[in-house]
């Protein structure tokens, strides 16, 4: 069983192995993070890895009278009445899983959470808070055990392929509707209409804006995929301010990815602790934005002395790029062909998300025939891999019909653009496996309730709690899923004295602290902006942690002056 300082000790371990092969050996990033992954498996003892597993499906514990319990599960055909659950415990001296008990189905009450008895149960009962005493089903039990029993290359190989299962294809798809958006000039075409929109001197707030306004329904990842190439061939036009393209399409989009749903993070954040989510909405969308203007103005200063060149990348040549920038404009696509590979699949997704909303709790023959048919268009062509496949397959034509190329140039073209995606697939996997491990070690058990806290202390808690995972396994939704599980019983379990929407928002800004090498969307910036991985960490990991800050930083004011308790 793994002591505080053991599990600090396996992190700190990895986290030297990622960034000393990286920055001190040389090593690739890839070769670096699974290597750390394989490093920190190895040192996690099995029990450990098999708790973690039974927390992920444990049945969460509401409340504990006398000799029964009521458990956050629905009534169900899949849960009847007189259906026996397990009551497992972990034995102090070697951290194994333990059944010590057993939990009957005897009812559901008016609100359908079962009710079980624990009659006969002859250790501890459990707590809400589920750190030392878990309920799960026969299943999840076995389960948990058979994955704790795999050597370390396949929980490594697990880790990497369900990372690979998210986020494969997505980028695939979006490095061929970049390559698209480049070669055939619609990048350099949506430059120049948004240059007389706005204005050249205004075209980084534009990113700023697009990419807020984007990443509410679209993962960061892709909204910076579709998005840099705008930023490659905005710095071809005015030979400047690269690095500020680059950073303007990060606060923007970063932002709305921890804060505002449909984003699933924020989404989830919010249904979990039982905010409305319009209220998420308003709230992530008034003080994402205040962040917005805060990581802005530091983008600017920064700029002023700093700036990154336009550097070769594996999929576009600078010669290319020049040759593109410099074309007239009844060379290039019109504006519609150019923003539909972009806009569409944003529709396609929100759509989706806004139908789910719609008819989430309506029975399906309340649900009239013309928003069936939608639903059913949504549910199909809806999926992000779905759309973003419609998206590239639009692309593709447009690139054919610009350039009038033959097959074999088509096939170059998508080559390289599915070269540069397929190693960051592997990165982004890698990474992927790495966090993995490190959450095996129990990181996220080892924050505790605090009761009788005053508003910033609350939100300070929720935030570092949420801050440490990130640091730890680097995905700023997952982070987010664990920050407000530790967080969760704290918060429905006393008053908090503020609307709880505070209290998802500190944990959306915790999220966004500490972004490195262990982070998908670090490897994502980094490469298909050409910067290296030390200009990442030394110009966007500082901003993103500063918008994280000062988000925090408004949210206590906010929660202070309007608690709308």
């Amino acid at each position: 069983m793994l002591t505080l300082t053991g599990t600090l000790l396996i992190i700190g371990v990895g986290l030297v192995i990622v960034v000393g092969g990286i920055l001190g050996l040389r090593l690739h990033a890839f070769l670096a993070l699974v290597l750390a992954a394989i490093v920190v498996s190895l040192l996690t003892p099995r029990p450990t890895v098999e708790w973690y597993e039974l927390g992920k499906s444990a049945i969460g514990v509401k409340a504990v009278e006398g000799e029964t319990a009521t458990l956050a599960l629905k009534s169900g055909a899949t849960n009847p009445i007189g259906q026996q659950l397990l009551i497992v415990s972990r034995d102090p001296e070697n951290g194994q899983a333990v059944v010590s008990g057993t939990a009957t189905i005897t009812s559901f009450n008016e609100d359908q959470n079962a009710v079980v008895s624990l009659a006969g149960q002859e250790g501890p009962a459990p707590t809400p808070d589920g750190k030392t005493i878990l309920v799960v089903n026969s299943a999840a039990l076995k389960s948990a055990q058979s994955f704790a029993g795999e050597t370390v290359g396949n929980l490594v190989a697990t880790g990497f392929g369900n990372t690979c299962t998210g986020i494969g294809i997505l980028i695939a798809l979006a490095a061929i509707i970049g390559k698209c958006l480049l070669d055939s000039g619609a990048a350099e075409r949506i430059v120049r209409w948004m240059l007389s929109l706005v204005g050249e001197k205004n075209a980084p707030v534009s990113f700023v804006l697009s990419g807020f306004a984007l990443s509410t329904p679209v993962f960061f990842d892709t909204v910076f995929y579709l998005m840099i190439p705008v930023g490659k061939a905005m710095r071809l036009r005015t030979g400047k301010n690269y690095l500020l393209y680059v950073l303007s399409i990060v606060v923007g989009g970063t932002l709305a990815h921890s804060l505002v749903p449909p984003t699933p993070g924020p989404l989830f954040v919010a249904e979990e602790l039982g905010v409305d989510v319009g209220v998420m909405i308003l709230g992530g969308g008034i003080l994402g934005l205040a962040c917005a203007v805060f990581g802005f103005l530091y983008a600017i200063i920064l700029c002023r002395f700093v700036d990154v060149p336009l550097r070769e990348s594996p999929d576009m040549s600078l010669d290319e790029l020049r040759q593109i920038a410099n074309r007239q404009n009844h060379e290039l696509p019109s504006v519609f062909m150019s923003l539909l590979p972009i806009l569409l699949p944003v529709f396609l997704i929100t759509g989706g998300t806004v139908m789910d909303t719609l008819l989430k709790g309506i029975p399906a023959a309340e649900v009239s025939p013309l928003m069936s048919s939608l639903d059913q268009f949504f549910v199909l062509f809806g999926n992000k891999n779905i759309a973003m496949a419609i998206s590239a397959t639009l692309g593709i034509i447009m690139l054919v019909q610009q350039k009038k190329s033959d097959l074999n140039d088509l096939a170059t073209s998508m080559q390289a653009a599915l070269a540069s995606g397929g190693v960051i697939i592997l990165i982004t996997a890698a990474g992927g496996a790495f966090g993995k491990a490190l959450q095996q070690t129990g990181v996220a058990s080892l924050f505790g309730d605090v009761e009788g806290a005053s508003t910033a202390v609350i939100l300070l808690i929720a935030f570092t709690v949420t801050a440490l995972v990130r640091l730890a396994q680097g995905s700023a939704t997952v982070s987010m899923i664990t920050g407000v599980g530790v967080m969760g019983s704290f918060a429905t379990g006393m008053d908090l004295g503020f609307h709880p929407v505070y209290l998802a928002l500190a944990i959306g800004f915790g999220s966004k602290m500490f972004m490195w090498m262990n982070d998908s969307g670090f490897w994502v910036i980094g490469k298909m902006s050409g910067m290296t991985e030390w200009e990442t960490i030394k110009y966007v990991s500082p901003m993103t942690s500063s918008m994280g800050l000062f988000g925090l930083v408004l949210t206590i004011i906010a929660a202070q002056v309007f608690p709308f308790a």
